[in-house]
């Protein structure tokens, strides 16, 4: 990322009987859960200024936080939050989760922003292009910039990149994706989902790739190499690639294939938690909660286990073997155990950024080829002795499963190195078939600790074997080897952002078979249905320019295959990809400047 720097107190009474046809536990006692020091529950007893000076706290802490240890959730139980003339403006920072407790986003209002603004590095050197690791999901924000100074008045920021996930929120007022505000400001890449925007447009501004899908807009402005919406309402129409007409690459699909939303919590009307689990939902558009009901199905909060860091990995496999699902409040494991998710249909949640880091070479997590396991909210970063899997998922694979009931991972990133010198030979392996993963991010990390062609040593980002696995914003960056490799059949891609490795220190170091480089995105050579939409490939080879790559994707060339709005490109001239796809594509031009492929064959 660091190259691109030079690239130009309750509900209402009443208010929840039902979500998604599911009885609300309101018959239980209310009881705050003991999620650790680290999740902030704010009430609308608070005053504005109480609630902002909990946000400065933690944003004290985490504004430039970057391969830090804390970890935090600011929650906002039901109901209003800031006022028209002093209203709630707070900031964001890393490893930050702000989320709503409503069963809908509307329980939650918020009269202000929240926002993440740019950092500045220097003279003329503020961007959003490590803006990392924070979310923002379930509430309602009317904006308002009152109290707000000079430029930063105008608008809801979230000036992020990569794993920065906005998730089941109504903003009612202009938003904007990147920091207009001081220079460069550029931004790359990011996440929308189940979200509704009014009263004004999002400016998409200089985000180089993003992915909106199962949303309703109120206008979208602009872009830079693609956008991709996938069953958004009032989406922009296709447009890719662009021309001096219509300047705007714009990949539009008017449904989204398949979808499971995240599983989130919210307090009833009591007050009592619980998780609400959504059900999947296949070739849809528009939001889940647009009639008021999410479809899904409620588990009280007791039949989870809470985790904090320091507890042992025999504790938690004691609590999933007797059928309780899992919450990782925020911190930092270290795990030198597996931790092995064997039941159907069990909830894996982490809050505030919770970061599982292998010890011991051990894989941290896998699962069982079982149906309904979802995993969501969580870091695994790898360790110092080199782990063969970070995540596994679906262990063995390829079992009679329900495709009704896909397996998924949300918000679900992976680190090799950055923090500290990490190893790990995959970082996510899929076996299972009929999974969903939405908003994957897997960094072999080209800043920070434990940096180096040697050091932080990975092959491959994602490797999917299962089959009927559909990825919806796949960020997949810096892998030594296939970034991402696809076996299974029928396999479908909306959204992938990939720079390659920056440090290969000459072409002996990154070359196979007789072929220059590895190709970004294989799609292995029996693959007899495979499709993707809007994926993208940069090279920049900082170590050494002179380095080739020769395909930025390679797939088997037969009528099931099909690719659809791809790019490769070249930061600035610091090395070459020779083709897009196979031998189809002319080679990266010196001036950053994306090469187009419409379709592909």
């Amino acid at each position: 990322m660091v190259s691109r720097l030079l690239l130009a107190a309750g509900l209402a009474a009443g208010a929840l009987a039902l979500i998604g046809g599911a009885a609300a536990s309101s018959h239980r006692a209310t009881a705050l859960p003991d999620f650790g020091p680290n999740v902030h529950v704010i009430d609308p007893s608070m005053s504005t200024a109480q609630i902002k000076a909990t946000f400065d706290a933690v944003a004290s802490r985490q504004l430039s936080n970057q391969f830090g240890t804390d970890r935090d959730a600011l929650l906002f139980m039901p109901g209003s939050y800031g006022t028209t003339t002093s209203p709630l403006n707070v900031q964001v920072g890393y490893y930050t989760e702000v989320a709503g407790l409503g069963a809908s986003p509307e329980d939650v209002k918020v009269e202000g922003t929240v926002d993440s603004f740019n950092q500045c590095f220097g003279p003329n050197n503020c961007t959003a292009l490590v803006n990392f690791w924070r979310s923002l999901s379930n509430l309602s924000i009317h904006v308002n910039t009152a109290g707000k100074s000079g430029c930063l008045a105008a608008a809801e920021f979230w000036a992020t990149s990569q794993a920065s996930p906005v998730r089941r929120v109504h903003i009612d007022g202009l938003t904007t994706l990147f920091d207009f505000c001081s220079n460069p400001n550029f931004s790359s890449g990011g996440f929308i989902s189940d979200s509704l925007f009014t009263g004004s447009t999002v400016i998409s501004g200089s985000q180089q790739q993003y992915l909106v899908r199962n949303s309703n807009l109120d206008g979208w402005t602009n872009g830079v190499w693609n956008q991709v919406f996938a069953g958004v309402q009032n989406a922009p129409p296709q447009n890719f690639p662009p021309t001096k007409a219509n300047p705007n690459p714009y990949t539009t699909l008017a449904t989204n294939p398949a979808s499971r939303e995240k599983p989130y919590l919210y307090a009833d009307a009591n007050k009592h938690f619980n998780v609400f689990v959504p059900d999947a939902q296949f070739n849809t558009t528009g939001t889940t909660w647009a009639s008021g009901q999410t479809p899904g199905r409620s588990i009280p909060i007791e039949d989870f286990f809470i985790a904090k860091p320091g507890d042992d990995e025999k504790t938690i496999d004691k609590a999933l073997s007797r059928g309780q699902n899992l919450i990782f409040t925020p911190g930092v494991y270290d795990i030198d155990r597996t931790i092995r998710i064997k039941r159907a249909n069990t909830i894996v949640m982490g809050l505030g950024m919770a970061t599982l880091t292998a010890q011991d070479g051990v894989v941290p997590m896998r699962v069982d080829d079982a149906d309904g396991v979802d995993i969501s909210g969580l870091i695994f970063d790898a360790g110092p002795e080199t782990s063969p899997v970070l995540l596994d998922f679906g262990h063995g694979g390829h079992g009679k499963r329900d495709p009704a009931n896909p397996g998924a991972l949300q918000d679900v990133f992976f680190r090799i190195g950055g923090p500290h010198a990490g190893s790990a030979t995959t970082s996510l392996l899929v076996d299972q078939d009929d999974t969903i993963l939405d908003d994957i991010w897997a960094w072999r990390a080209d800043h920070g600790n434990g940096v180096g062609w040697t050091v932080n040593t990975a092959d491959t980002g994602v490797r999917v074997n299962g089959d009927n696995v559909t990825a919806t914003g796949l960020f997949v960056e810096h892998y030594q080897k296939y970034e991402v490799f696809w076996a299974g059949e029928n396999g479908k891609t909306i959204m992938f952002q990939n720079e390659m490795p920056y440090d290969p220190p000459d072409q002996a170091a990154f070359q196979h078979d007789g072929i220059l480089g590895w190709a970004s995105y294989k799609v292995a050579d029996d693959v007899k249905t495979h499709e993707g939409w809007g994926l993208g490939s940069y090279c920049f080879f900082n170590v050494n320019p002179t380095i080739h790559a020769a395909h930025a994707f390679e797939v088997p060339v037969r009528p099931g295959i099909k690719l659809h709005d791809i790019l490769s490109l070249s930061i600035t001239n610091q090395g070459t990809i020779d083709h897009v796809v196979n031998d189809t594509g002319a080679p990266t031009p010196d001036n950053t400047t994306p090469v187009d492929i419409v379709s592909f064959p």
